[in-house]
């Protein structure tokens, strides 16, 4: 018969992870006291006695709002204790045995706590370090200023230290990921809730948010009930006080404990990932970051990162540096399915290039001439589609072909001539557009799209900017300059391929409609009709501006040796199953 701890080495290795050498031995649901007196339930993995010093062992702690148990229980905790550490995972306020009510984002005062009672254990050796994905990676930046010197090390992906601005991106708000969100965590009963939720949950959304109904009924439409979270969303934007005491942003340059980042192109939080890890920078630390072609919970991605987590946590908490490449920073560069190391981001040699949106759909770095501006007309009874992009969950390869979207009259696209030899773009990707609404109220959307010589439009990158009366500021005509903030980027367009620039109204259900009326969202019943005119003169130009970089900048030394866990398929190449993500997609 085969035993217990048997069963979790073989489940580790069903999750494409690496077993270490010792043997675990598991003490279940310990009780963690909070401040104000609700019990908080945790699993304590180590190495059996004997096996390992395990009164010396460093401990890696995980708070998760997805159970202990089940899949985050072996990666998080089986895992990390077979390499010789001890693992404490903990299933947060509300959830899986533990007391109390969930507060979505409220994670300081017990994460304190645990932390506290954390250090009192008789089997603490003395120092520990956090480790876990989006949540859980959250949860590490509410505590990780406060959390005393035996703190020694953070491993964090796809996460940020705020999600002010990831719900609220460009002053939009993030519907579809939002709405699955809430259906995940008021379905979550058992440890395996978070395998069949991930299945289920995308399309519980969408169904709702394709219902017509005002957003203040969505959440009732995809989980049966009124989630308090979505609703508290609907009606606190970003410059409320709600988001102050779940923004942990200002206490980034705080961290000292060195920090291990892993972000994806298509990942819902990247942009402000990156934020965080530009304020490590500027106080002087030098954290380690990786960028895949992931999206936010791509299983790749998830299988990668703990055994790079490993290779920090022995880094920093065993004083055993072997494990670590030579370059702080990994990126994965797209088309061309390259890994390339650098000493640090935004990458050297990059230079910034405007590329001009100009009349008759041309895109071209040459300034435009005199002309009149494009129009077109934004309906928000029939919002202009979200095809491919930042994703949560991924129910389709997040780069997709765009000549459907692209076909719509609510979508205008600018396209160059093609390369005559490549051109690659490492870094954050911006556009500057002057434009004219009928509409005080009212969005823009730009998206940067690689064409191939037969025509396909795969999108790269895109990033969304919602106007109120005010801002930015209109002048005698009307015209309103706006910048846009897109997800970063890199990849590289081949020779013979063309770059295009999409610039629309709308991405549902990916971002709420914008009704035109400057209701408050959650309630907008009226639509109006929006028309918009995007310039594109020598007093007004619109451009897309590019982060270029030679060909083949940084180095690949010793980065194409990568594991397979951590590699994804190209857009349009076969996965797993030998059928193509993009064709899967097209049926």
């Amino acid at each position: 018969m085969v035993g217990v701890g048997m069963m979790r080495r073989l489940g580790v290795t069903a999750l494409g992870l690496r077993n270490g050498p010792h043997k675990v031995t598991v003490e279940r649901d310990l009780e963690v006291p909070a401040g104000d007196g609700v019990t908080l339930l945790a699993d304590r993995y180590a190495p059996v006695p004997g096996d390992a010093d395990v009164g010396d062992a460093p401990t890696v702690l995980v708070r998760s709002p997805y159970g202990r148990r089940g899949p985050f229980g072996l990666m998080c905790g089986q895992a990390f204790a077979s390499h010789g550490f001890q693992a404490v995972v903990q299933s947060v306020r509300g959830g899986f045995g533990s007391g109390g009510v969930f507060e979505a984002l409220d994670e300081r005062e017990d994460g304190l706590a645990t932390i506290e009672w954390l250090k009192r254990q008789p089997w603490f050796g003395g120092t520990f370090a956090m480790h876990g994905p989006s949540y859980l990676g959250y949860v590490q930046w509410a505590v990780a200023a406060e959390a005393g010197p035996e703190l020694k090390a953070l491993s964090m992906q796809v996460t940020a230290s705020t999600f002010r601005d990831a719900v609220n991106v460009g002053g939009t708000f993030a519907l579809e990921s939002a709405l699955i969100w809430v259906d995940m965590t008021a379905r979550m009963k058992n440890s395996l809730s978070g395998i069949t939720t991930g299945f289920t949950s995308p399309r519980r959304a969408r169904r709702a948010a394709l219902s017509g109904r005002p957003l203040a009924e969505l959440d009732r439409i995809a989980t049966g009930g009124q989630q308090r979270f979505f609703q508290d969303l609907l009606v606190n934007g970003p410059d409320t006080p709600f988001w102050d005491k779940r923004d942990f942003s200002p206490t980034v340059s705080q961290v000292t404990a060195p920090v291990n980042m892993t972000g994806g192109w298509y990942d819902i939080f990247l942009p402000w990932q990156l934020k965080d890890y530009a304020a490590l920078r500027a106080a002087g630390q030098d954290p380690y970051l990786t960028i895949g072609p992931w999206f936010h919970a791509d299983q790749h991605m998830m299988r990668g990162s703990v055994g790079e987590a490993v290779d920090w946590f022995r880094a920093h908490l065993l004083d055993d540096p072997s494990g670590l490449r030579p370059n702080p920073v990994r990126l994965y560069v797209t088309g061309v399915g390259e890994w390339r190391e650098f000493p640090h981001w935004p990458v050297p040699g990059m230079r910034e290039e405007r590329w001009h949106l100009r009349p008759d759909g041309d895109l071209s770095p040459d300034e435009p001439p005199e002309s009149e501006p494009d129009r077109y007309r934004y309906d928000p009874e029939h919002p202009t589609p979200f095809l491919g992009g930042p994703t949560l969950l991924g129910e389709t390869h997040p780069s997709t072909d765009q000549r459907r979207l692209e076909r719509r009259r609510d979508v205008l696209t600018f396209t160059s001539a093609e390369l005559p030899e490549d051109m690659e773009i490492i870094g954050p990707v911006t556009a500057d557009l002057h434009v004219r609404s009928n509409r005080e109220h009212t969005d823009f959307v730009v998206r940067l799209c690689d064409v191939t010589p037969d025509g396909e439009s795969l999108n790269l990158c895109e990033g969304m900017r919602r106007l109120v009366p005010g801002t930015p500021e209109a002048d005698a005509d009307g015209v309103r300059a706006v910048a846009v903030e897109l997800w970063p980027a890199g990849h590289r367009f081949r020779a013979g391929h063309r770059i295009r620039v999409q610039v629309a109204s709308g991405a549902y259900p990916r971002v709420a409609r914008n009704p035109g009326t400057g209701a408050p969202i959650g309630t907008a019943t009226e639509m109006l009709v929006a028309e918009q005119e995007i310039f594109h003169a020598p007093g007004r130009p619109s451009t897309i501006n590019l982060p270029v970089v030679p060909v083949g900048a940084g180095t690949t030394d010793g980065a194409d040796e990568i594991r397979e866990a951590r590699e994804a398929p190209e857009p349009g190449e076969p996965d797993e199953s030998g059928e193509s993500r993009r064709d899967r997609h097209a049926e």
